[in-house]
């Protein structure tokens, strides 16, 4: 990769003697495109933790749901009501 087409890195040593100067308008577009990559990465970053977070919570739901089921015997219940009153509508 040409040296001149990667992006800005101020970290990056000055370019050396008998390299053409860079104005300082230049040398602003390399520094906001850079800080553009930058602020993008850390967004799809921040974006992923939220969904991981989100996927933990709806698991921790569906498992406190569940443990309720069990415990309960609320759905045979409702399953029961709901087969009952369907019966006695088609009977």
């Amino acid at each position: 990769m040409n040296r001149s087409t990667r992006p800005f890195d101020p970290r990056r040593p000055a370019a050396p003697v008998g390299r053409r100067h860079r104005s300082a308008g230049d040398t602003l577009r390399r520094w906001w495109i850079a800080s553009v990559h930058l602020q993008m990465a850390d967004t799809r970053a921040q974006s992923t933790v939220e969904y991981a977070l989100v996927l933990l919570g709806a698991a921790a739901v569906a498992l406190a749901l569940i443990a309720w089921v069990t415990r309960s015997d609320a759905v045979g219940r409702l399953f029961d009501a709901v087969i009952g009153r369907v019966l006695r509508q088609a009977g």
